[in-house]
């Protein structure tokens, strides 16, 4: 027999769920860009991290940004998750060169990387969401490009753009490491 508490949460949840995926819909409309386009940002906000997505007449791209806001006389604060979309983008410029390990989610392992440390790059459209979970609010609006990264945002970009082109760098493994005994 189920139990009248748990399947009244479980409603609960699908209504909000149901609510969400329909201000969604209203979301893309407002912004005028194509469903598709959205997707990258949708799997930013749902499931963490960069996001790309193309078919054969679209490119969308979210690259997702970190902000901490912190409070030292209260000691609370939370972190904000910055969003831009580009529907369409077109890398400008790159500078510096970062070795780093980075993992796909199309790959099982880490790897060595080069990535620039600064790019440049504008887009058909570009969109920021900032996901505040201070306010519970997901603000969205249109923004107009060019638009710099740089660190992990850069990263971010230069391997996102990489899954667009259908081009991913392979670089050195884990185990092609040496391990080192300190002092």
């Amino acid at each position: 027999m189920d139990d009248p508490l748990c399947s009244g949460a479980e409603f609960d949840k699908l209504k909000k769920q149901l609510s969400f995926n329909l201000a969604e819909k209203r979301v893309i409309k407002d912004l005028n860009i194509q469903p598709d386009a959205f997707i990258p940002v949708l799997f930013s906000l749902k499931f963490g991290g960069d996001w790309s997505f193309k078919t054969k007449d679209l490119e969308a791209m979210a690259v997702k940004e970190k902000i901490t806001r912190y409070n030292e006389i209260d000691r609370l604060g939370y972190t904000l998750e910055r969003v831009t979309l580009f529907v369409n983008p077109q890398l400008i410029s790159t500078q510096g060169r970062i070795l780093r390990l980075e993992k796909c989610g199309n790959k099982n392992e880490r790897e060595l990387v080069e990535r620039p440390f600064q790019v440049q790059l504008d887009a058909q459209k570009i969109i920021l969401a900032e996901l505040n979970p201070d306010s519970m609010e997901i603000t969205l609006k249109k923004i107009e490009g060019p638009l710099s990264f740089e660190g992990s945002a850069a990263y971010g970009v230069s391997h996102e753009m990489e899954h667009l082109a259908g081009c991913e760098h392979t670089g050195k493994f884990i185990w092609e490491f040496e391990y080192k005994l300190g002092d």
